[in-house]
């Protein structure tokens, strides 16, 4: 696993407080039925903005942007970052 992927990953690991590794989530896997509470989706979305210089719009501050992996995925290639970038590229 490497980009993206990674660094989503590592964010949810510092801050999604989740209850199992992200490395042991499937893409796909629901993150609030492996421990995200909405405060720890706040946590994590600065710190995803903060790694990939972004900023999501009002219009993906709801709780399906932060659902899984590919979610998150999917909104920061929506806001152009891509999908081989890592933290800091």
């Amino acid at each position: 696993m490497t980009g993206m992927g990674e660094t989503i990953r590592g964010v949810l690991d510092a801050y999604g407080k989740l209850m199992v590794p992200s490395a042991s989530l499937a893409d796909h896997d629901d993150l609030y039925q492996n421990g995200l509470s909405s405060h720890a989706s706040v946590n994590v979305m600065l710190a995803v903005e903060n790694a990939f210089g972004v900023e999501f719009p009002d219009s993906l501050l709801k709780k399906g942007t932060f659902q899984s992996v590919s979610a998150i995925r999917e909104a920061l290639v929506s806001l152009g970052v891509s999908p081989s970038q890592s933290a800091g590229d």
